[in-house]
C-alpha cells in the first residue's frame, strides 16, 4: 500500500499545473466554508444572546395555555404558590439551570396626568433578574442604570417615553385591573427609560414584583410566569426535555399537564432568522461538496484520459485491476487532503486576523456589536472529513474504468 501511495504522489507531481488548479479549488471551497460557518455563527450567537440576555432568558415556564392567550396577559392563568414550589422542587433536581426570575406579567393604563396610553409590565424581583437576563440593564438609555429597581419606581420602554414626552424623574400613575374586576391605580416614579428592541418584551415596561403585586391586589405569590438561564445554552433541547418530563407528571384537576415550557426560540420571531442562517450554511456546504467533487472528478477523468498508454502499460505488466483501481482514487484522496489542510490553515489564520480586527456591526437598534468569528474543532473535522470522502467519491468511476481497460486496446491508444 505505501508504494501505491508513492506511485500516486508521484503522478499528482508530474502533472503539478492541474494538481495545483484542481488544490486551488478544493482549498477556496474549504475556506468559504470555515469562513462562513464562523461569521455566521458569531452573528447568530450575538442575535441569541441579545434576545435570550436582555428578555426572554433561555426558556421559560408557564401554566398551561397561557402561551396561546399572551397577547391579552391573562391573570386568571398565573401560577399559584403551591405550582412555583414544584417548580423550585423540579429545578433542585436538574443540572445546568444557572438561574431562575419569577414574573407577573400585566397590562395597565399608563399616565403623565395629562395623557393616558396603554402600558405593559413586567414585575420582577431586581436580584434575581439581573441573574437571568444580565444584559437588562445595559438597555437602560436613561436614569439610573446602576441598578435595576427600586420600589416604587419603573422602566418605561423608549416609545411611550418619546410619545407622552416622560423623562426619569416625572411621576407617573398606573391603573389596572385585577383578575376579579376591580380597578386600582398607583403613583409611580420613573426610575429610567429603556431602548426598544424588536420582539415580545421588546416594548415591555419593568416594576418592582412587590408593586405588581400591590397594584393588582395580589396577596399570596402567585405569578406569570418563571424565566430560566441555563449555564450552557447549547444544552436547551437537554433541559427542555428533562423539564418536560418533570412538570409533565404533574397534572390539575382535570388529568391534564399543568404546565407548559417552552424554550426562546418559541417564543420570539428571530428563532426563524437562526433557522435562516443555518440554512444559508447548509447551502455553504453543499456548494463545497459540489466544487470538490466537480473539481476532481474532472481531473480524474482527464488523468484517465492522458495516461491511456501508460494504463495498458501497467496492466500487461501484470498488474491487478485492483491496484490500478487503488492508484487512481489514493490520488483522489491525496488531493482532497492537500486541499483540506491548506483549506483549514488559511481558514484559521484568517479568523484569528478578523478577530483581532474587532470589525464592529448593527442588530435592529443595537449598534457597536463587535464581529468576533469562532470556528469548533467539530467544523474543522466535518469540512476535512467531507472534503476527503467526496474527493474519494469523485475518483471511484474515473478509476474504475481505468482498472478495466483491456491492455491490447490501450497500447494501441493514440
Amino acid at each position: 500500500m505505501n508504494r501505491v501511495f508513492r506511485i500516486a504522489a508521484r503522478n499528482l507531481l508530474r502533472y503539478r499545473r492541474r494538481t495545483a488548479l484542481t488544490t486551488l479549488l478544493i482549498t477556496i471551497g474549504v475556506v468559504a466554508m470555515l469562513l462562513f460557518v464562523s461569521t455566521a455563527g458569531s452573528f447568530k450567537a450575538m442575535m441569541v444572546g441579545q434576545i435570550t440576555d436582555s428578555m426572554l432568558g433561555h426558556l421559560q415556564i408557564h401554566k398551561k395555555g397561557y402561551v396561546s392567550s399572551i397577547e391579552s396577559l391573562p391573570l386568571t392563568l398565573n401560577m399559584k404558590p403551591e405550582m412555583v414550589e414544584k417548580v423550585e422542587a423540579v429545578f433542585a433536581s436538574t443540572k445546568g439551570i444557572e438561574a431562575w426570575s419569577p414574573r407577573i406579567k400585566l397590562g395597565a393604563m399608563f399616565s403623565n396626568f395629562a395623557q393616558t396610553t396603554s402600558i405593559r409590565l413586567n414585575g420582577v424581583d431586581p436580584e434575581k433578574e439581573l441573574a437571568t437576563c444580565p444584559e437588562l440593564i445595559k438597555r437602560i438609555i436613561q436614569g439610573d442604570s446602576d441598578k435595576l429597581l427600586e420600589p416604587g419606581k419603573i422602566l418605561i420602554p423608549e416609545l411611550i417615553a418619546k410619545g407622552l414626552k416622560v423623562k426619569p424623574g416625572d411621576s407617573v400613575v398606573l391603573v389596572a385591573t385585577n383578575k376579579d374586576g376591580s380597578v386600582n391605580g398607583i403613583n409611580f416614579i420613573v426610575q429610567g427609560v429603556l431602548e426598544g428592541i424588536s420582539g415580545p418584551g421588546g416594548r415591555d415596561g419593568y416594576m418592582h414584583i412587590d408593586d405588581a403585586r400591590q397594584l393588582l391586589r395580589i396577596d399570596d405569590t402567585e405569578i406569570s410566569e418563571i424565566v430560566v438561564r441555563l449555564n450552557n445554552p447549547k444544552s436547551l433541547k437537554q433541559t427542555l426535555q428533562k423539564l418536560n418530563n418533570s412538570l409533565g407528571e404533574v397534572t390539575n384537576q382535570k388529568g391534564q399537564p399543568a404546565f407548559e415550557v417552552h424554550g426562546w426560540d418559541k417564543l420570539s420571531p428571530f428563532s426563524n432568522i437562526a433557522k435562516m442562517i443555518d440554512l444559508m450554511t447548509l447551502f455553504i456546504k453543499v456548494m463545497l461538496v459540489s466544487i470538490v467533487l466537480i473539481s476532481v472528478m474532472n481531473v480524474m477523468i482527464m488523468a484517465v484520459y492522458e495516461r491511456i498508454r501508460e494504463i495498458g502499460t501497467i496492466a500487461a505488466m501484470g498488474t491487478l485491476p485492483s491496484n490500478i483501481l487503488k492508484l487512481f482514487v489514493i490520488e483522489g484522496f491525496l488531493l482532497g487532503l492537500l486541499g483540506a489542510i491548506l483549506g483549514t490553515a488559511i481558514s484559521v489564520v484568517t479568523i484569528l486576523i478578523l478577530q483581532q480586527a474587532e470589525i464592529t456591526f448593527s442588530f435592529g437598534r443595537q449598534t457597536g456589536l463587535v464581529l468576533y468569528p469562532l470556528i469548533s474543532i467539530n467544523d474543522i473535522v466535518f469540512a476535512s472529513v467531507i472534503v476527503v470522502a467526496v474527493s474519494v467519491l469523485a475518483s471511484l468511476q474515473p478509476a474504475w474504468k481505468a482498472s478495466r481497460m483491456d491492455p491490447i486496446d490501450a497500447l494501441r491508444h493514440v
